[in-house]
């Protein structure tokens, strides 16, 4: 029994793992059952994203290209939800907060900026998911889409290595679009087109120059969904860019160097907002 608690009568404040897990609940919770309150999402956010991956699969039959090109095109579909989740939902979320003037609460706060940002992606991953889902389910009824998985383990092992490296990647750029100021809106609008052609979310990475591919490849996408389509696909291993097992240790590495920077970036963005009062001017 906690001592403080017991002379107080006051339940012990929560500290360490129990605060951040407390904070990543306390900012998910309002998204989740926001999000069931207003149903037109379904409709919006889950059916018209299908019409792009048409579009491509459309394009390929007319050239008469390989059949497994029509699944890469739906997986591509499928995981472009979650790239638009971590560019919207956090990588330009600090910078929005800022705006609506909440910001400076949760500076003041004793939580983790982390675990707010998680908090944050996560509510909106009910949305995420299902939009995914939708998409690999319709595409690959609707175009016949055949799959073959050679390792359940490390297709999970990929997808989930992609996931934390992706929102390690948001956390960290939300620090600097955060920086950035007013142009973190364009930034956002500049970053968004230009990834689905350099992580190949339409056509194998292997289409484009080695050293085009290997530049796209810090994007965690794009060896995510390289190492997926060689999991899930008869031929896919022949259109593969890299080995999946170069491809996975890349991964691990992507998703330990943009968690410790967003620490970092973090930490240096609540230093400027707390000593010197200023959270979006790069110099004094």
């Amino acid at each position: 029994m906690n001592t403080s608690a017991s002379l107080t009568g006051h339940p012990a404040k929560a500290g360490g793992w129990r605060l951040f897990l407390k904070t990543v609940w306390a900012r998910a919770y309002p998204r989740l059952i926001g999000q069931q309150r207003d149903l037109s999402w379904l409709i919006f956010d889950m059916l018209l994203p299908i019409g792009g991956v048409v579009a491509y699969v459309c394009v390929y039959k007319a050239v008469g290209a390989p059949n497994e090109y029509i699944g890469f095109v739906v997986m591509g579909g499928a995981m472009t939800a979650f790239w638009m989740n971590v560019l919207w939902g956090m990588a330009s979320q600090l910078y929005w907060e800022k705006e609506q003037g909440n910001l400076g609460l949760y500076i003041m706060a004793p939580n983790s900026m982390m675990a707010i940002l998680l908090g944050m992606a996560l509510g909106g991953m009910l949305a995420t998911t299902l939009r995914a889902f939708i998409v690999m389910l319709v595409g690959s009824l609707l175009f016949q889409v055949h799959y073959q998985v050679t390792s359940f383990f490390q297709l999970f092992a990929v997808f989930a290595l992609s996931m934390v490296a992706l929102y390690g990647m948001g956390m960290m750029t939300s620090s600097l679009f955060l920086l950035l100021g007013r142009e973190a809106w364009h930034m956002s609008n500049l970053a968004q087109e230009p990834v689905y052609l350099a992580s190949g979310f339409y056509f194998p990475i292997r289409s484009l120059p080695f050293w085009v591919a290997t530049l796209a490849s810090i994007i965690p996408l794009t060896l995510g969904l390289d190492a997926m389509r060689q999991l899930a696909f008869p031929s896919g291993f022949k259109l593969g860019f890299l080995h999946t097992g170069v491809e996975i240790g890349i991964l691990v590495g992507l998703a330990l160097a943009f968690l410790v920077g967003a620490r970092l970036l973090l930490a240096k963005m609540e230093r400027l907002a707390i000593q010197e009062g200023r959270l979006t001017e790069t110099r004094r």
